[in-house]
């Protein structure tokens, strides 16, 4: 191996050599530095010193001008003005009152419309009466009636005893006794007298519902008199 040695008195280059001052430059700051003393110098008194108010400074708020007014558009001459058509006149669909109803359904008083005050108001008419049905009563037939008194029982001609019956009886729609019942008997002969007779015989007209014949119930009363004794 080969090393090289340098010598020892030999100092290091350094990468910067040291520059020489130039002798224009130095004049040159020389004489910047004299003409910014010189106007110092030659300014006037009133520019450096400062002014010390003897009364403080009052500020105002300064009103702004009013904005200005819009100027309106220039009409377009373009444009070429045309007559409006005719309008048509509106109509309004008259109001129609409902037909007002006779007799006490108008309502009067002080709001009422037909005594010249107020608005009022037109009641509704008032509902039907319920339907009341008519109806007739049973009455004997007038063809029997001849046959309508039941056979004098034997037993009671012999004693000579008068006697009499009540009865309620069902008639049907054709006019015939369905049924017999006994409310009261003086004798026990007249009503079983009474009751057979009713059954065979005893005819009515029978009771009507607005026309309709319907069964109906009706309370008779047979008396026995002898007449020859």
């Amino acid at each position: 191996m080969y090393m090289t040695m340098q010598p020892a008195n030999d100092a290091p280059r350094s990468g910067y050599a040291a520059r020489r001052k130039s002798p224009i430059g130095i004049g040159g700051a020389i004489a910047v530095h004299a003409v910014v003393v010189g106007a110092f110098l030659l300014m006037p008194k009133e520019v450096i010193d400062w002014v010390h108010p003897t009364k403080p400074i009052i500020g105002y708020p300064v009103p702004l001008p009013p904005p200005p007014e819009p100027t309106p558009p220039e009409p377009n001459k373009q444009t070429v003005q045309t007559d409006p058509l005719p309008q048509r006149p509106t109509t309004v669909d008259p109001f129609v009152l409902p037909p007002v109803p006779t007799g006490p359904t108008v309502e009067g008083g002080p709001s009422s419309p037909f005594n010249g005050t107020g608005t009022g108001t037109i009641a509704d008419p008032p509902l039907p009466p319920p339907h009341v049905p008519i109806l007739v009563d049973s009455t004997i037939a007038p063809n029997a009636l001849s046959s309508f008194q039941p056979d004098y029982p034997g037993a009671m001609i012999r004693q000579g005893l008068d006697g009499s019956v009540t009865v309620r009886v069902i008639i049907s729609p054709e006019g015939r006794v369905t049924d017999i019942v006994k409310i009261s008997a003086t004798d026990e002969a007249f009503w079983l007298a009474t009751q057979r007779h009713a059954l065979r015989k005893w005819r009515f007209r029978p009771a009507t519902r607005d026309g309709v014949a319907v069964e109906s119930s009706k309370t008779l009363t047979v008396r026995f008199t002898l007449t020859d004794r």
